[in-house]
């Protein structure tokens, strides 16, 4: 169990158990249709499974286990997704998607050595999506303006649930305020990143929080970003204000993504250059993927900003800690 594990004194959840998974469906309903709009993205059906050592999954900071296993009558082994940052853009690709066009599809994941506490689940569910953008367009003024129309696309969605239950009437901020990890180490230099990223956000409400994976004057980072999917200088995390569990709540994780500069660059940064055997690393070497941006959405998380839940829990069917089920019941926390 984390040591990050909150209970909120005096929490009582809103809704019903039953109520929580109409609730739910409402959530993910109203909000996959308004982003589709926003940003011009159809639904694709995506994979649970890889083929191990086939270069696409996720490998996140590169340390976590993936799930693998054998397959009857068949060569070789599977693994569970992490994410589908890199099957996405090949997607995009293999379906002939052009500039302006994107996909978005429902991703489930299991994260083993992920910690489990109120917003951390070994299983991961959320909307992954990837659009294909031109040259021009990897800069930071483009990746603000589509953070922008996602940040609305979650307003107006909570706006809806809070009229459908006139109960839950805490609002979110459409105003993202804009930071690199530069700065705001500079504005906080003796607190963590963690504790920055809740000072900030308990300051600002929305907050998308840029440059991820880069190195700070510190010598430090302020989090791990895998080196072959985004570009450090043009990605960033969505951050919203949760006042049930008193923190700041990561939403989304996106990015512009590398290029043959960018991956080259990064990969040479953390030492990761043998990663160029892989076709999909070629690919982006020699130009024939698209340019894209994209991200993910977590689904639970989203559904647990807007239910005003304390724990991800209440809104995913998952496996917890037997101690921490026995405090989540003693206070008033119904897990799925």
């Amino acid at each position: 169990m984390s040591k990050e594990f909150f209970i909120p004194e005096g929490y009582s959840s809103a809704l019903s158990l039953r109520e929580t998974q109409h609730a739910i469906k409402y959530i993910k309903d109203i909000f996959q249709q308004t982003l589709s709009f926003a940003v011009t993205l159809d639904r694709v059906t995506a994979p649970l499974i890889v083929r191990k050592n086939s270069g696409i999954n996720d490998d996140l900071n590169g340390v976590e286990r993936k799930v693998d296993f054998d397959m009857l009558n068949e060569d070789g082994e599977a693994e569970v997704v992490q994410s589908l940052a890199k099957w996405k853009r090949l997607a995009l690709y293999r379906y002939g998607y052009r500039v302006g066009e994107g996909i978005y599809t429902d991703m489930n994941a299991i994260r083993r050595d992920d910690d489990m506490d109120n917003v951390h689940s070994i299983f991961v569910d959320q909307w992954d999506w990837e659009k294909v953008i031109t040259r021009d367009q990897r800069n930071i003024q483009f990746l603000k303006e589509t953070v922008k129309s996602i940040v609305k696309a979650i307003v107006y969605t909570k706006r809806k649930v809070s009229l459908r239950y006139p109960v839950l009437s805490r609002e979110i901020c459409d105003e993202p305020f804009f930071i690199t990890t530069q700065e705001l180490e500079d504005r906080y230099p003796g607190l963590t990143p963690k504790e920055r990223e809740r000072e900030i956000t308990r300051e600002k409400k929305t907050v998308f929080l840029m440059q991820i994976g880069k190195m700070l004057k510190s010598g430090t980072r302020h989090d791990g970003r895998a080196p072959d999917y985004d570009d450090w200088e043009l990605n960033g995390d969505i951050l919203f204000w949760d006042e049930v569990i008193q923190d700041s709540l990561e939403i989304s994780s996106m990015g512009i993504r590398v290029d043959a500069t960018s991956l080259a660059n990064q990969l040479k940064e953390l030492k990761a250059e043998d990663r160029m055997k892989f076709e999909y690393h070629k690919m982006i070497a020699d130009g024939t993927l698209p340019l894209t941006i994209g991200g993910g959405i977590g689904q639970s998380r989203l559904c647990m900003l807007m239910l005003e839940k304390a724990h991800i829990g209440e809104v995913q069917a998952s496996v917890w800690p037997e101690a921490m089920l026995q405090i989540c019941e003693k206070n008033g926390i119904n897990m799925l």
